[in-house]
């Protein structure tokens, strides 16, 4: 990503009158000329002057080119309108009850805090690679959909939408299940129309296919463990073939086993139930189907003190995994692994059925005809996402 110069970028907004917004490694000496010259501090970091007055708009105009001059700044005049108007017209026009607020990556190094949150591989994706992306319009549902709209760089009107996520995912450019970037019209009417009928859609199949891949993988891995464990069970011998020559080593083996299955069926408790929700069955080419996902949907609830209790732990004692020993904290998730292995055996048993019914059941398309999307069953150890800091209070 290339590192401009320190700029102030000059928008213009019906409600707040000129925008500016400054952005470069010394942005500070940027915000210092705009405050010398009379413009107001908005919360999310943007600077404002009112241009109502006509001659006090050109006396401000005025002294912010000497001042922008006299601290090092660039100034630059964009030729659309403010974003954060832009992102607030067009969530007004999304189903249901959505917001827009307006992020600023003012230091060139903020920028790469959207890397951890970007579910996207497109155009949007490339920006961030070839571009300085100083501000953006981050669109919320209040139900954990969260859109990243930006002035679409090398171009003089129009925008890029992309899907952020807090979930941890794969490289996005190989992960078949990810999103991919909408170019928007300047016109919000027109831009919120393609978001309803194409983008969101879109996005609800991406996030069906990812929660599946999430529970595949997460029992996959499972799978191999248990297939692992049985063999040597029943062989009462290490995988290499020597002799066990101790009944304890099982018991510790089986622990072992319910502690690491614990952390991968977490995703199947989380996600599943979900999933299960949007099958029929009977609406596909397997309605025999029916059976296993119902014996799916009782190890679930089998499994739901379970569940509340680790949630429980989650929300009271956070620091936990930090205070007590690493031995003793896996024998809390062991413990929780054995209460839920029934349940694990039987998701293990049906998984077939379930991958079968959740594929023929994508968002948007009929259940029968349902193409299904490639299997992602790798196991590649994958970084979990930092927050997203709020550029704006840095």
């Amino acid at each position: 990503m290339p590192t401009s110069s320190t700029e102030i970028t000059l928008s213009t907004s019906r409600a707040l009158g000129l925008v500016a917004i400054a952005s470069g490694e010394n942005y500070e000496r940027a915000n210092q000329a705009l405050e010398a010259s009379g413009f107001s501090r908005l919360r999310n970091g943007a600077y404002t002057a009112s241009l109502t007055d006509a001659q006090a708009a050109r006396d401000t105009a005025s002294a912010l080119v000497h001042r922008a001059h006299e601290h090092g700044a660039t100034l630059v005049t964009s030729p659309r309108p403010y974003l954060g108007d832009i992102g607030i017209e067009i969530a007004a026009r999304l189903p249901g009850t959505w917001s827009a607020e307006l992020e600023i990556y003012s230091h060139p190094l903020w920028q790469d805090d959207l890397w951890y949150g970007l579910w996207e591989a497109g155009e949007i994706h490339q920006a961030l690679e070839d571009h300085r992306i100083p501000y953006a319009s981050v669109l919320k549902n209040g139900t954990g959909t969260e859109l990243l709209l930006v002035e679409r760089p090398g171009h003089r009107s129009g925008y890029l939408l992309g899907a952020l996520t807090d979930h941890e995912k794969e490289d996005v450019r190989d992960d078949p299940a990810t999103p991919r970037t909408m170019v928007l019209p300047a016109d919000p009417g027109l831009a919120a129309h393609l978001v309803t009928h194409t983008f969101l859609p879109a996005y609800r199949r991406a996030l069906h296919h990812r929660d599946l891949n999430t529970v595949l993988s997460a029992l996959e891995r499972i799978r191999g463990e248990h297939q692992t464990l049985k063999a040597i069970k029943d062989s009462g011998r290490y995988s290499d073939a020597a002799p066990l020559g101790d009944s304890r080593l099982i018991a510790g083996m089986e622990r072992d086993f319910a502690d690491h299955a614990w952390l991968e069926f977490r995703h199947v408790l989380e996600h599943a139930p979900r999933l299960l929700s949007r099958c029929r069955p009977a609406a596909t080419a397997w309605p025999d189907d029916g059976a296993a996902l119902t014996r799916l949907r009782e190890a679930l609830a089998h499994s739901q003190d379970t569940w509340d209790e680790w949630n429980g732990l989650r929300r009271e004692l956070y620091s936990v995994p930090r205070t007590l020993p690493a031995h003793e904290w896996s024998q809390v998730r062991g413990q929780m692994g054995l209460a839920v292995l029934p349940a694990i055996e039987t998701w293990l048993a049906d998984s077939e059925a379930f991958e079968r019914q959740v594929r023929a059941a994508v968002p948007g398309g009929p259940a029968a005809l349902s193409a299904p999307s490639p299997r992602l069953l790798t196991a590649r150890t994958v970084p979990p996402p930092a927050p997203r800091a709020a550029a704006v209070h840095r």
